[in-house]
């Protein structure tokens, strides 16, 4: 294996880890705040909400019961 294969499974690895759903959210959020921050409105809000909708997104998908 090459080492820019290594390093970009490693960093594949380390960004994605076990759920998409949360490097997709955070991805998102950042985009988000980098708009609102262009703005005249206060964008200091936003990552905080989307840490804590995303983990209690990620804590609910790990509780409930099913497949």
């Amino acid at each position: 294996m090459s080492r820019l294969h290594g390093l970009a499974r490693f960093l594949w690895d380390f960004v994605i880890g076990d759920d998409w759903r949360i490097a997709a959210g955070v991805t998102l959020a950042l985009g988000i705040t980098a708009a609102v921050a262009g703005t005249s409105w206060s964008a200091w809000w936003i990552l905080p909400l989307a840490v804590a909708v995303l983990l209690a997104g990620s804590v609910w998908r790990g509780v409930r019961p099913g497949p």
